[in-house]
């Protein structure tokens, strides 16, 4: 992800920056993903969300009817995890505007 991130910048634009991360396919049973997050979590402890995307099969039908998983199916798993990550996301970007006031 860096590597692709550095091309970028040196290639199409030099004013990109990482500013947030969203785990995604994330498997709260699996060792591994706890890994992964812990991981990612340590690299970016300001860019990662709390909020993470569990590996849902509704998330992945969604697509395929043309549809986002919270119009999908609203009361999945998948649905309510990007919807707290998108208030997450309202959240931080209300913190920065009265930051930047």
């Amino acid at each position: 992800m860096l590597r692709t991130i550095d091309m970028v910048k040196g290639e199409l634009n030099d004013d990109l920056t990482l500013s947030t991360v969203v785990l995604t396919m994330f498997d709260g049973r699996t060792r591994l993903s706890a890994q992964v997050a812990e991981q990612v979590r340590h690299h970016f402890p300001d860019e990662t969300l709390q909020a993470t995307i569990p590996r849902s099969v509704r998330v992945s039908e969604a697509p395929s009817y043309g549809q986002t998983v919270i119009t999908y199916h609203p009361a999945s798993a998948g649905a309510y995890a990007y919807v707290a990550a998108a208030e997450e996301l309202a959240e931080r970007g209300a913190v920065r505007d009265e930051e930047a006031s």
